[in-house]
């Protein structure tokens, strides 16, 4: 038997005995003797005609937290049964694996016993395990007067541990489960919190509850399952229900717990409350005409989109009257984007489609008086904007947009490049004289959300900066951006109090999940509220994320990360599997994530996060690389990238690096493999093979083109959409390509994959496809996800670890 001695430093002091093929446990934790009673007999036999055995007191319902919390013993020092009565016992162990293998296990020295693996009672002595660490559990029964030690060993195809530490691996099932935030919003009056928490439960269950939670101590006053919100000017909260005479809004107070019923009979739509809690003001949908469901025309590329044909209008209704005015009308979309915080004036957005010219979906934006219903055009069918929101006084609207926007005043990019749509910018205009003002123009971080404050008429954002999503501050009259300094490095969502300089936002790092803040506005300073990382990631040991950039031979800083596996060591060679962004974004520091980087790790892996050219976040000139290259600039960072990092560690294998993308990453994965022969196993989900059939069969393919081939086409630039299609470059791939794909993906048509796979079967290449069944871009149902992810691990155990037996025990070849 093989046996090394591990530290953990992370959680504590772990031991781990590893043993290939023959594995005795000689330790145990121990909870017990529970004495149980023979029933009373009041028959010889029970309804199926059966006699009673002791055997049936193993039966008997115990709960197995108890020997989780007990101290390690040897198997040796195990206490004797009672002298009297029978007894149940149990004994736990700890068996870990990094990678996967089959165990079987062998009890002997007691005659009636059970085993629970992961919780889960099992009538298999031999099973296959996925890597993580494993609670295994012997439930045993002692007669009276017994002496019993039970012997426990286990044989395996694999590499298995018994690990008796502190701490546990982190597996695709933490990533799956557990409570997370899903929004927070602060009172307006900054003294409560209403918190939504998301769980997801096993078995794909989950629930969402709201919670109403005094800021400074925490105390929670309510919980809901409706969804609730702030009034604007009470500080009751809201919800609506439905009752006698139709769906009712109601506030209740937070203080006091009394609910008040504001208005009966609402109709049916989302709305916003006024300032002044007077009218509400709706976004509502008028469906638009219905064709055959057995043959039908499509009258625009969009039309394949399930709605649509329905067009959405506003409406104000009035609270005290039940008056129900609508304020749009017409066959475009329109919809509300801001309130004025006098509540005499509406911001509202509409929206006008057209085919032949980018951008092919124009906005404008109009300001109306809720009294007269007299309307002032703001902007005017402007392809490039996306949001507004008034000034506290309303005589400045703040507009969100790409660097194009209002004439391209806020572009700041190289001649000849054409900014990315999908970097979002700042821009101030008065009212008054329409003076546009770019606030971000030289702002290298791309803008997500942003509010104007009323309690100290600052501007609050979050933005990508680099591969975080970090919090601002910016002075309207000066135009000066400050960086808040926050402990988290994704700043997932925040809310702004509006009488008082209280801010509420959570969010989470690329080593802990999601944990809760407030923050005194005036003292600039970050308070923990509620910490809900530490139960998910209670005893769960991690391994080190580190960050690594490198030039690139352009001169640039091309900025990365990498995970490194809990129990590593840097005198071992490990393999590589390298990850790239999938879209425009780069690739965050988010720790829940359909690709959980740390769950790779702990199976042994490097991971290298590398953020390449084309990404939002690092500046117009470098998002601008995404535009018109398909490609170009990115392969050549992730491969030098690639190189560098495998030179600079000697612990990377450097042959043996995977290389993982979804939706553009994974046409970056198939585009790279024609590129070069560093990869030793490459998998794409959902990606792009050839840019003319995407182009015209994903639902946003024509208009994804606008941002990353603007103004060209599939007629007017082949070499473009054609040479750089790794369909027509199939021939140069030689690295073993696993194409994975959703059956039902409407962005990404699943024959994307299916037509490159096609080709390098034809090629004779090393190549499979797999296709989850009744799936979109993403992966979402539950069981679905674990068999997905598994196939990923599978792949790169295979081909990185040169172990197929995962991969044929999901997929057993055939012989056809």
């Amino acid at each position: 038997m093989k046996k090394e001695f591990l530290f953990a430093c992370a959680l504590g002091l772990s031991l781990t005995v590893q043993a290939k093929g023959h594995l005795d446990i000689t330790s145990y934790r121990y909870a017990g003797p529970y004495l149980v009673s023979r029933p009373l007999l009041v028959d010889s036999t029970d309804v199926n005609a059966k006699a009673w055995s002791a055997a049936s007191l193993l039966k008997t319902p115990l709960s197995l937290d108890a020997v989780g919390q007990a101290p390690v013993s040897d198997a040796d020092k195990l206490p004797s049964a009672p002298a009297e009565g029978y007894a149940l016992h149990l004994m736990q162990f700890d068996l870990e694996n990094t990678a996967y293998g089959k165990a079987k296990f062998n009890v002997s020295e007691v005659k009636d016993w059970q085993l629970y693996v992961d919780g889960k009672l099992t009538d298999k002595q031999e099973m296959a395990l996925e890597p993580g660490t494993h609670e295994v559990v012997l439930k045993y029964l002692s007669a009276p007067g017994e002496s019993v030690k039970p012997k426990v060993s286990v044989d395996s195809d694999g590499e298995f541990s018994l690990h008796q530490g502190q701490s546990r691996l982190y597996t695709l099932a933490d990533a799956m489960h557990g409570t997370k935030c899903a929004g927070v919003q602060v009172s307006p009056d900054g003294k409560y919190l209403i918190v939504t928490y998301f769980t997801s439960l096993k078995e794909g269950r989950s629930e969402t509850v709201y919670c109403v939670k005094e800021t400074l101590t925490g105390k929670e006053v309510a919980r809901r399952s409706d969804a609730i919100r702030w009034m604007p000017l009470s500080g009751d909260y809201y919800f609506v229900r439905q009752g006698v005479s139709g769906r009712q809004l109601v506030s209740v107070s937070p203080a006091t717990g009394f609910e008040r019923v504001i208005a009966e009979g609402l109709p049916e739509g989302n709305f916003s409350i006024s300032p002044a809690e007077d009218y509400l003001l709706y976004t509502l949908v008028q469906e638009g005409p219905k064709e055959r469901q057995e043959i039908y025309e499509v009258i625009d590329p969009d039309d394949r989109q399930p709605g649509w044909r329905n067009r959405t209008y506003v409406a104000k209704y009035d609270l005290k009257s039940g008056l129900m005015q609508p304020l749009t009308f017409g066959y475009r979309n329109a919809w509300v984007s801001d309130i004025s915080a006098d509540g005499r004036e509406a911001l509202l957005m509409v929206s006008t489609h057209r085919m032949g010219k980018r951008p092919t979906t124009l906005f404008s934006v109009y300001r109306m008086d809720m009294q007269t219903l007299e309307v002032d055009t703001l902007v005017e069918e402007d392809g490039f904007i996306s949001h507004a929101l008034f000034a506290p006084d309303a005589r400045q609207v703040l507009i969100q947009g790409s660097p194009e926007a209002l004439g391209g005043v806020g572009m700041n990019v190289e001649k000849g490049q054409t900014p990315s749509m999908i970097d979002s910018q700042l821009f101030l205009m008065n009212v008054a004289d329409r003076k546009v003002t770019p606030l971000t123009r030289t702002f290298n971080p791309s803008v997500r959300s942003v509010q104007w404050n009323l309690s100290d008429g600052q501007i609050y954002f979050t933005a990508e900066n680099r591969d975080c999503y970090s919090l601002y501050r910016l002075d309207p009259s000066s135009g000066k951006i400050a960086l808040l300094d926050v402990p988290e490095e994704m700043v997932l969502a925040f809310s702004l109090a509006d009488k008082a300089p209280v801010m509420a936002f959570y969010g989470e790092s690329a080593a802990n999940s999601h944990r809760i803040y407030t923050m005194n506005l005036k003292k600039q300073k970050a308070e923990l509220r509620e910490d809900l990382s530490e139960k998910l990631l209670k005893g769960i040991r991690l391994g080190r994320c580190e960050d690594w950039n490198f030039v690139s031979s352009r001169g640039d800083t091309i900025y990365g990360r990498y995970y490194l596996p809990p129990y590593f060591d840097e005198s071992k060679k490990y393999p590589m599997i390298v990850y790239y962004y999938g879209g425009c974004s780069p690739t965050s520091r988010n720790f829940d994530t359909l690709y959980p980087f740390h769950a790779y790790a702990a199976q042994g892996y490097v991971v290298y996060v590398v953020q390449p050219s084309g990404a939002t976040g690092f500046g117009q000139r470098f998002s601008a690389r995404h535009v018109n290259t398909f490609g170009d600039y990115v392969a050549d960072d992730i491969i030098e990238g690639t190189k560098k990092f495998v030179n600079a560690h000697p612990y990377v294998n450097g042959k043996k690096i995977g290389c993982l993308g979804a939706s553009y990453g994974g046409f970056m994965t198939q585009y790279l493999q024609t590129k070069t022969d560093i990869f030793a196993a490459a998998i794409s989900h959902a990606g792009i093979s050839d840019h003319t059939s995407y182009w015209g069969e994903g639902y946003w393919g024509y208009s994804y083109s606008e941002v990353s081939g603007a103004n060209s086409y599939p007629w007017a630039n082949p070499e473009l959409f054609v040479d750089h299609s790794p369909l027509y470059n199939a021939d140069k791939i030689h690295t073993p390509l696993l194409f994975l794909h959703g059956s039902v993906d409407t962005n990404v048509p699943v024959g994307e994959s299916i037509q490159m796979y096609t080709a390098l079967k034809l090629l004779g290449r090393e190549t499979a496809l797999v296709v989850v069944d009744g799936q979109n871009h993403h992966i979402r149902d539950y069981s679905r996800r674990i068999l997905w992810q598994n196939t990923i691990f599978a792949w790169f155990a295979k081909w990185l670890q040169d172990d197929a037996s995962w991969w044929n025990a999901m997929y057993p070849p055939k012989t056809l």
